[in-house]
């Protein structure tokens, strides 16, 4: 597995961006409908676009 190494200004950038979009996605999601096969198929990517900055490493 490849470290992804980031300055704390652009990981900060990065980890909002991410956050938003997935809070996005699952909007969606919901907005479809939860138990429609494509609101849960938005919610999921939402929640994995919104957990991608876990496997980042910030550089102090």
């Amino acid at each position: 597995m490849t470290e992804v190494t980031l300055s704390a200004r652009t990981y900060r950038r990065l980890d909002r961006a991410t956050k938003l979009g997935g809070l996005a996605l699952v909007a969606i999601g919901l907005d479809i409908g939860g138990s429609d096969p494509a609101g849960i198929a938005f919610g999921v990517a939402g929640a994995a676009l919104a957990l991608t900055t876990v496997f980042v490493t910030k550089h102090e």
